[in-house]
């Protein structure tokens, strides 16, 4: 079952194809399976840890935490995406962020000293993966850009309109409390159960025990866009 999961990732992910094939079934060989439980840790914050990932299922969440406690969830991964420890690339750096899983989730991890030589002699695959490294960079640029511009209201209409489109449905399942919602936007569970309850006040959304119902997308989406 591992070995079909990877063969399918080599053919179908954008930057693992790009693996020349003679090097591919050791670079298969060195893949280390893992998998893990909802709340199980990866790799914490601080941690050196020297390796690549893709993610086969589930999802993995990128943690921040503040020293008096607060999180912010920087970004989530998922089936097919490719992440790494800054280890993997610089020896003696540390994670800059906790990794966490969302829920149950299998990984296939590779260390840098396993594949490294693959990867210097892999012109192509270096560049998409540098590409990548690009792409998350200017993500965490937008991230930065609303934590510091962006009010809290407009963050929590733009989480709730992302929820939405992902569950293809008007109606949002209440699968996060508070405090996980706060922390996917960098606010408190007090400021998001205000919000909730002003969009509710406002006619914007509709809020049961269970889920939530968007009633006018055009002016959460409005929200969304304020700075």
């Amino acid at each position: 079952m591992v070995m079909e999961t990877l063969t399918y990732l080599f053919t179908h992910n954008q930057i693992l194809n790009k693996i020349p094939k003679e090097k591919r079934a050791i670079f298969k060989q060195a893949a280390i399976p893992k998998r893990y439980k909802k709340g199980q840790i990866l790799s914490f914050y601080g941690d050196l840890w020297p390796y690549l990932f893709v993610i086969g299922s589930g999802s993995i969440q990128a943690v921040k935490e503040s020293a008096a406690g607060r999180s912010l969830v920087v970004t989530t991964f998922y089936p097919g995406d490719i992440f790494w420890g800054l280890a993997f690339f610089y020896e003696n750096m540390p994670m800059p962020v906790t990794l966490e899983a969302c829920q149950g989730s299998e990984t296939y991890l590779w260390s840098r000293e396993s594949v490294l030589d693959i990867l210097k002699e892999s012109g192509e695959f270096s560049w998409e993966l540098t590409r990548l490294m690009i792409t998350k960079m200017t993500r965490a640029s937008e991230i930065l850009e609303e934590m510091t511009f962006q009010p809290v209201g407009s963050r929590l209409a733009k989480f709730l309109l992302e929820s939405h489109q992902e569950n293809q449905s008007e109606t949002i399942t209440r699968s996060l409390t508070l405090d996980e919602m706060a922390a996917r936007i960098g606010s408190t569970r007090e400021m998001v159960c205000r919000f909730l309850h002003r969009f509710a006040n406002d006619g914007v959304l509709e809020i049961t025990r269970t889920e939530f119902r968007i009633t006018n997308r055009d002016e959460l989406r409005t929200i969304s866009q304020n700075h």
